[in-house]
């Protein structure tokens, strides 16, 4: 009886040690997926995200934008590639037939945006942009617009841009020259400085973008807007109106009458620069955001103007060249809601300001370029495009990529004289209607 006793009380310890050790079991199976889902929640999700701005100087502003983002949303991680202007446009058209495509990527708006959203390449973010009205109030119209395609908003613009002609204030003063108030006063200027042995206009056409810049300016002005837009859209373009050959005479003119310097094609903007601040031109066309660093190294002597207009022109003359350029997020991306996070950081009135306090770009963000932080000509400057009565976007970038090419092709033969308007215009019908044939 007692070793049954002992026996029994032996089963009794081994079965109560037994469930100890399931339930113990069991207690860990159960925490398990509590630990997992912790850690769901801190896992870091990577964005890559692709810029134009690899300079020096550029580059510690997004490197800070970036850690201060990081900081606050411990969960992201941003991973950064800068290319610059040229180049960046081959890397994204061979990433966009790819899957490894960057979550969030510059793009120039107009068509060379709408080329994304037409491949399904770029995220629609109207709902997220709609719905939050503090984020949709705080970004100029003029801004937004040239991103929205079929009323629906697929990019936000990072900076807002316009073209402007420079001129050397104490040349100008020596000859007793004024701003210019149309085409002909224009001319006048340049007469008179080639006269005095100045280069007139310094232009730096080794990429041809800077003279399709002349161009897109020309050609708004010398075409109605609607037949522009009816042709710059590439299911019904035919560029058959006679102001886009008149467009290019006008250009033609101010290279064949020695108003441009020599060797147009083999010099580069940067050098263009330099020839005006070393005094050797009266004039340079430039953009809004290139102000800041012409007044580091040329402070206090120059002063701007917009092209004037072109009395014969059919187009609207109060109009301005330029455009927003911004970025875009991947239709791809495995992380759209992360991905939107980080462009409306991009986009605040907090960063807008720092954009302009740092590098001294136009931010479209409203009330981000002020008299607290920004300098006189930056003010200026924007106060320009907010009177002007429209804006032309850069033709490279706002006509399908294969008129482009013709176009840009045809202005560098256009200004080295083995190239006619006609014939340029002539090729650019005939790629025109051979995309019509694709898009359709």
């Amino acid at each position: 009886m007692k070793r049954y006793n002992n026996v029994l009380c032996l089963i009794l310890v081994l079965m109560f040690t037994i469930s100890m050790l399931t339930g113990c079991g069991g207690s860990k199976e159960e925490a398990a997926p509590e630990v997992k889902k912790g850690d769901e929640q801190t896992a870091q999700v990577e964005l890559k995200f692709l810029h134009k701005w690899p300079q020096p100087q550029n580059m510690p502003y997004f490197e800070e934008v970036i850690k201060e983002f990081e900081a606050t949303h411990p969960n992201i991680k941003i991973n950064m590639e800068a290319v610059a202007d040229e180049p960046i446009k081959d890397k994204l058209r061979v990433l966009m037939g790819t899957d490894s495509q960057p979550d969030i990527f510059f793009s120039w708006s107009g068509e060379f945006a709408k080329k994304f959203v037409r491949s399904d390449n770029a995220l629609d973010i109207t709902e997220a942009f709609n719905s939050d009205t503090e984020w949709k109030s705080s970004i100029m119209q003029a801004g937004v617009e040239p991103f929205t395609f079929d009323g629906k908003v697929y990019g936000m613009p990072f900076r807002i841009n316009g073209k402007f002609f420079i001129y050397n204030k104490d040349i100008f003063g020596k000859y007793s020259l004024q701003k210019p108030q149309n085409w002909e006063d224009f001319i006048q200027i340049c007469e008179k400085l080639k006269s005095n042995n100045i280069i007139p206009i310094v232009l730096g056409n080794q990429y041809p973008w800077a003279s399709c810049h002349y161009l897109t300016s020309l050609n708004q002005k010398m075409v109605s807007q609607d037949v522009r837009m009816r042709d710059y859209n590439p299911k019904t373009g035919e560029f058959t109106d006679p102001g886009y050959v008149k467009a290019l005479e006008y250009l033609k003119s101010l290279s064949d009458n020695g108003y441009f310097n020599t060797g147009v094609n083999s010099t580069s903007h940067d050098m263009a620069r330099e020839m005006f601040c070393a005094e050797k031109a009266g004039m340079y066309y430039i953009e809004l955001e290139e102000f800041a660093e012409l007044e580091e190294i040329f402070p206090g002597k120059w002063d701007f103007f917009a092209m004037p207009a072109i009395p014969e022109g059919k187009g609207n003359q109060k109009f301005l060249t330029g455009a927003p350029d911004g970025f875009m997020i991947s239709a791809k991306t495995k992380h759209p809601d992360e991905a939107i996070e980080f462009l409306k950081f991009l986009v605040t009135k907090e960063n807008g300001e720092k954009l302009v306090k740092q590098l001294g770009w136009p931010s479209p963000v409203i009330g981000a370029v002020n008299v607290n932080n920004a300098p006189p000509f930056l003010v200026d400057g924007m106060k320009a495009i907010e009177e002007a009565e429209g804006m032309a976007l850069w033709l490279d970038t706002d006509i399908h990529i294969k008129v482009s090419d013709v176009y840009l092709a045809g202005l560098q033969e256009l200004l080295s004289g083995s190239k006619s308007p006609e014939k340029i215009m002539e090729e650019v019908r005939q790629m025109a209607k051979t995309v019509q044939d694709e898009v359709e």
